[in-house]
């Protein structure tokens, strides 16, 4: 299948408190899609709500058009002893689903790497759903490779303290 360029009107920049609503639809469709997760509207509004709110710990990048977001993804930053420095962990790499298959999701990741590359950070690590093969090729097609580490997770109380 060949893929038609994206439209010119298409920009990627910072998404901003006023992108809340939209960004969190976006999450929230993404959650859906996984096993691992359960959407949870005031869960994922908060979450994204710290992230624009202090930039030291991440950036999220929205991809739009004149009128509508319709993508995004996710930055958070952190330091690794195995790397010696800044890391970004890349999460809610979302294109909204009637916009996919136009390379929009190519562009997302382009713009976060640029991003990492220019601010000097060491590595990009995500994690992609297991059961799916086509997530897996897509992020493999932009340069991700799998890892030997296996990711395990410890889910503690609620909290609201960041």
């Amino acid at each position: 299948m060949t893929l038609s360029p994206p439209a010119s009107n298409i920009r990627i920049e910072p998404a901003t408190l006023e992108d809340l609503p939209q960004l969190t639809d976006l999450v929230m469709a993404l959650l859906g899609e996984e096993a691992d997760f359960t959407p949870d509207r005031i869960k994922q509004e908060l979450g994204i709500k710290l992230i624009l709110e202090q930039p030291n710990r991440g950036r999220i990048f929205a991809l739009r058009t004149d009128h509508t977001l319709i993508g995004m993804v996710n930055l958070l930053f952190t330091i690794s002893t195995a790397e010696g420095g800044f890391v970004i962990m890349m999460e809610d790499v979302i294109v909204h689903p009637m916009h996919r298959g136009q390379g929009y999701g190519s562009m997302l990741l382009k713009h976060a790497i640029e991003f990492a590359k220019e601010k000097k950070f060491k590595r990009i690590t995500l994690l992609t759903d297991k059961i799916s093969a086509e997530s897996q090729r897509f992020f493999q097609k932009n340069g991700f490779t799998f890892s030997h580490m296996i990711p395990m997770r410890l889910t503690l109380s609620d909290t609201t303290n960041a």
